[in-house]
């Protein structure tokens, strides 16, 4: 394993770790794309509980999901 304290490993690994999380996320159908992979590893990196991180998000879908009905219909 290279060296943490140099910046293109640390980058590396990050974008390695992003890769396969967004591997896993496809075989889970989460529809979650990479930048907000992202964003919730590291709200959970900063504290966020991952299930309240989820519920989150399962309720601004669902919100989305009726808006575009509501607005469709």
């Amino acid at each position: 394993m290279p060296p943490m304290n140099d910046p293109e490993a640390k980058k590396r690994a990050a974008r390695e770790t992003i890769d396969i999380l967004h591997e896993i996320s496809t075989l889970l159908n989460t529809d979650l794309d990479r930048q907000s992979l992202s964003y919730c590893v590291s709200l959970i990196e900063n504290g966020v509980n991952p299930e309240a991180l989820a519920a989150v998000i399962k309720e601004l879908r669902a919100r989305q999901e009726r808006d575009e009905a509501r607005l469709g219909a």
